[in-house]
């Protein structure tokens, strides 16, 4: 008959002078799994409150440019109001609203949910700041082609949203996520969307020639700007494509620079 030793049976004490062997730990979380899991619940929950919301930033953008028709003609001046018009959709979304969402979730002690999860703090900011951003398609698209239609301008290259829509929003959501996990109080988180949100309508919508050369620095400043002067251009006879893609990548590199800051701002927020 064999013998088998006490320190091999299941719930056995360890022998004596032998360490007791750490539990296995499970494989840590990947980023892009993640990230889709946080994209499609942040989707589904927002999608019933944003929507409503999403139709008063279309008919806000489109309302100005019926305001602005009567003052502008054509020409540069008409190109800036249909492209800033475009994209303050995406601003009021994926600056302002974020911003307020990211603050209310501090307030509210979200954050200690998130930190629970085996998500990387990135997946948590990519994915809210995808989902938000997702919601101004539709309404970036109806406003840039009822201006075309409302200003005569062409329709042909209307497929730079593609580019435009996703670079612009990832920056602005970018920027509003790091405002609404910086502010101390929602409130101010409140606040500070809306500013943004208002920088975005004041510098993007009105024609650069007409601003003072102080205001065009703080314009030049703006992450929306590269987005707006990206899509105006292309509604030139013969547009300048190095121009458009030196804008886009403007932009670009405008928001990976905001998501890391809102990576970096949740990481903050999330210890304390």
């Amino acid at each position: 008959m064999s013998a088998v030793p006490a320190d091999v049976l299941p719930g056995a004490a360890p022998a004596e002078g032998t360490a007791p062997r750490p539990a296995a730990l499970g494989p840590r979380a990947r980023l892009w799994p993640s990230l889709a899991a946080v994209y499609r619940a942040q989707l589904s929950r927002a999608r019933v409150a944003r929507i409503p919301l999403l139709f008063v930033a279309t008919f806000q953008s489109v309302g100005i440019m019926i305001l602005m028709r009567g003052v502008v003609d054509g020409g540069s001046e008409a190109r800036a109001v249909v492209a800033g018009s475009a994209v303050l959709v995406v601003a009021f979304v994926a600056l302002n609203l974020l911003a307020q969402y990211f603050g209310q979730l501090r307030a509210g002690g979200g954050l200690d949910h998130y930190a629970t999860l085996p998500v990387p703090p990135a997946a948590v900011v990519l994915g809210a700041a995808g989902a938000y951003a997702s919601f101004t398609v539709p309404g970036t698209v109806v406003t840039a082609g009822f201006g075309c239609l409302l200003f005569g301008l062409p329709l042909t290259h209307l497929w730079v949203l593609a580019a435009v829509i996703p670079l612009s929003g990832a920056a602005l959501a970018g920027l509003g996520a790091a405002l609404g996990l910086l502010a101390p109080r929602p409130e101010f988180a409140t606040l500070l969307g809306q500013l943004g949100m208002s920088a975005a309508l004041l510098l993007g919508v009105l024609p650069a020639e007409r601003m003072p050369e102080a205001v065009r620095v703080v314009r030049d400043l703006l992450p929306s700007t590269y987005g707006v002067e990206a899509f105006a251009r292309t509604f030139a006879p013969h547009p300048d494509w190095a121009l458009v893609l030196g804008d886009l990548a403007v932009c670009g590199a405008v928001g990976v620079l905001s998501l890391a800051v809102a990576t970096w701002a949740y990481r903050r927020a999330a210890v304390r």
